[in-house]
């Protein structure tokens, strides 16, 4: 009877992991509270992955995630959990590496009548600014944040960015990974984009072998050049195991994702980059110190897992 009650549990719960998400399958961000944020406008929508430690209770700092291709997570509640898609994107997997007390992190969602089709240019529209200022009024209104910066990783970049120059108000910093430079069959990028109304501090980020053809290491020293800011160049990491412009190739900063992370945190409390646990930080030229414009600065690490 034992063993049949055994064999019995054992299905039970084969079956159950079957039926979870993959995200939920080993997901460390699960031991974090995760919930569904909300700002109702007309006839949509725009929701939030609000993530925090569970106790946490005041916060000062939001950092705002903008995903990569084709940045429609479906966010939505199902039996009082959160289900959503992009679960192994960069921003979304790394997320729990910018927490401590007084920190929570929003992995915001296309508007709900753009998960169809989340087009390049409407991100460029001011309702698509306006949809983002109300999911961050609520974040504030909600936890109390004081001190917001945007994070946009690939195509999410296009997200992020706008987004920015339209809430100057709110977005504080501004820091681009793995920039979409070039335009594809999606659309532009950030080819042509106008700098004079991004009165955010903006940091670039990017994986020196990015292979991604969108998204070359050279076109970020470029860019970084346009606006005077400073580019935080990341080594290491891997080993690859998606193709080059997916999230688990250098183009998602695969095997490095926490000393990435930690040095983008560093920046947004001090102005720094820092690594932590064998990912070493140092400056291109020894003038430029605290990673001022046009500093460069270097992330290095191997296998840190993430």
């Amino acid at each position: 009877m034992d063993l049949a009650r055994s064999a019995c549990a054992g299905l039970l719960l084969a079956a159950a992991l079957a039926a979870m998400p993959k995200q939920a399958q080993g997901d460390p961000n699960r031991a974090l509270t995760n919930t569904v944020l909300t700002a109702a406008l007309k006839d949509y929508g725009i929701a939030g992955l609000v993530t925090h430690k569970p106790e946490a209770k005041a916060f000062k700092y939001g950092i705002v995630l903008f995903p990569g291709y084709p940045s429609i997570m479906k966010l939505r509640e199902e039996g009082g959990q959160p289900r959503f898609e992009l679960g192994g994107n960069f921003l979304i997997r790394a997320r729990r590496h910018w927490l401590d007390e007084e920190t929570l992190v929003i992995s915001v969602d296309a508007p709900s009548d753009q998960w169809t089709s989340f087009s390049q240019q409407f991100r460029q529209d001011a309702r698509y600014g306006a949809d983002v200022a109300a999911l961050l009024a609520e974040a504030a209104r909600r936890y109390g944040i004081s001190d917001s910066t945007l994070v946009g990783t690939s195509e999410g970049t296009v997200s992020a960015l706008p987004a920015a120059r339209m809430n100057p108000g709110v977005a504080r910093r501004l820091i681009l990974s793995s920039s979409v430079f070039l335009s594809s069959g999606n659309g532009p990028g950030l080819s042509g984009v106008d700098w004079d109304g991004v009165q955010a501090r903006l940091l670039w980020v990017h994986h020196e072998d990015d292979g991604c053809r969108f998204t070359p290491y050279r076109s970020a020293k470029q860019f970084a050049e346009t606006p005077r800011s400073p580019l935080l160049t990341v080594r290491g990491g891997g080993p690859a195991r998606s193709s080059s412009c997916e999230a688990y190739a250098e183009h998602g900063f695969v095997g490095i994702e926490r000393e990435t992370v930690l040095a983008m945190r560093s920046w947004v409390r001090t102005g720094v980059g820092a690594g932590r646990r064998g990912a070493a930080l140092e400056a291109a030229e020894p003038a430029v110190a605290g990673l001022e414009p046009p500093g460069q600065q270097f992330v290095r690490g191997a296998q840190a897992g993430g």
